[in-house]
């Protein structure tokens, strides 16, 4: 136990002992650290005294608290800062003196303008991973434009793809392009941190990582822009089916449920023609290999929900699973908590939160077998640890963060 009250050698999963300060907001950022925090990493999360993140203004809210919040920003810790005083600036630069990573999601320029830019940085820590978080990343002509995911999803050539072909575009109920860009900064963060400390070369620093909302998901749209080149394809929205392989699409039971099918491999399809009883689908010229389905997925769908149509869910899914039929159903948040799957599998788990009290979330995934990740806590409140980060980390006393405070730097 620690001179803070707090237990400091509970950590555990396979980033246990790293320090991860992140001075992101909303969500981009806080997914990379997000997913660091679930497997171990120590989270400082900064924020600004008084408002702290925006994200917390996020609704739907319970007892007052967002939910957002307190998923997202689970097992991390809260201090709070002004990044826009001196005193604030010199006080980050000795935290980050400490960590191993530094997330920040500003636009361009403002950290350079609080003499905070990578160049201080990694003077005062040469060892330091900085991950910079921004709509169109540090280059290029757009780098200035404010850029929120909405138009990162807009630009990367996802959205153009989604719905159908009489319909506009639809955009994501979730922020996609912030949670995918999340995803690639962890990632890359890991990957700075593994060069860093595997290299031959014992003078090895961190380094600086860039990362725009737009790129992660236009880099997921994998093969579209060697499609337009070599080809001219154009990809066109096409509502639930797949442009480069048929069947795949959603069809409706008899009990006033949806379905997803897949069986876009010439096997696939043929095993699930003949567990629905119908191998003349097989044998049909129009069907009888993918470019043929292709051409004619239309008139395949129809005969698809035809035979679906005449049957409830289980009694479709118990017909067709065991004979290698790839279905399943359209879930909503009450088939997802009932779902023995889910639970076998540790995805929702409870947590006792002193604001919400016993609650469920999300459970840790990828799914470790030596090191696996855990949920100690939800989302703290505004600078719960102050006293902790501070004292641990730069051992400030009580005295000197009660005028911290008094002066509007924490």
């Amino acid at each position: 136990m620690s001179d803070w009250g707090i237990d400091l050698t509970t950590a555990q999963g396979p980033l246990a002992g790293l320090k991860v300060l992140d001075l992101s907001i909303i969500v981009a950022g806080g997914t990379a650290s997000s997913l660091m925090a679930d497997f171990g990493a120590e989270v400082v999360k900064v924020e600004r005294p008084g408002t702290g993140d925006p994200l917390r203004n996020w609704g739907p809210f319970a007892n007052g608290v967002s939910l957002w919040w307190k998923v997202h920003s689970r097992n991390k810790k809260s201090i709070t800062l002004n990044l826009g005083s001196p005193e604030g600036q010199d006080l980050l630069k000795k935290l980050a003196v400490e960590a191993d990573v530094l997330i920040e999601g500003f636009r361009p320029g403002a950290m350079e303008k609080w003499g905070l830019g990578p160049d201080s940085l990694l003077d005062v820590n040469p060892k330091l991973v900085i991950l910079r978080y921004s709509g169109f990343g540090q280059t290029g002509p757009y780098k200035d434009r404010p850029g929120f995911g909405t138009i990162a999803e807009c630009m990367s050539g996802y959205i153009g793809m989604t719905g159908f072909p009489d319909t506009a575009p639809n955009l994501p109920p979730i922020p996609l392009a912030d949670e995918i860009a999340g995803v690639f900064g962890a990632m890359a963060g890991m990957m700075a941190l593994y060069h860093r400390d595997t290299s031959s070369n014992s003078d090895t620093k961190g380094q600086v990582v860039d990362v725009s909302l737009f790129e992660p998901l236009f880099r997921l749209c994998i093969p579209h822009i060697t499609m337009f080149d070599l080809l001219g394809i154009n990809r066109e929205r096409v509502g639930n089916d797949f442009p480069d392989a048929a069947p795949r699409n959603l069809y409706k039971t008899a009990d006033d449920r949806w379905l997803g099918l897949s069986a876009t491999s010439q096997s696939t399809f043929e095993s699930l023609a003949k567990a629905m009883g119908m191998p003349d689908l097989i044998e049909k010229e129009a069907y009888k290999d993918n470019a043929a389905r292709l051409e004619n997925r239309q008139n395949l769908n129809v005969e698809l929900q035809g035979w679906l149509g005449e049957r409830d869910l289980d009694e479709t899914m118990e017909q067709l699973i065991p004979s290698g039929g790839v279905v399943g159903p359209v879930y909503d948040a009450p088939q997802i908590i009932s779902d023995p799957h889910y639970q076998a599998r540790e995805d929702i788990i409870d947590i006792d939160d002193p604001q919400l009290g016993k609650t469920k979330m999300l459970g840790v995934v990828p799914k470790f077998s030596v090191t696996p990740g855990s949920v100690e806590h939800a989302g703290p409140t505004i600078g719960e640890h102050n006293r902790l980060i501070y004292g641990s980390w730069l051992n400030l006393d009580d005295i000197q963060l009660a005028d911290l405070s008094d002066q509007g730097t924490i």
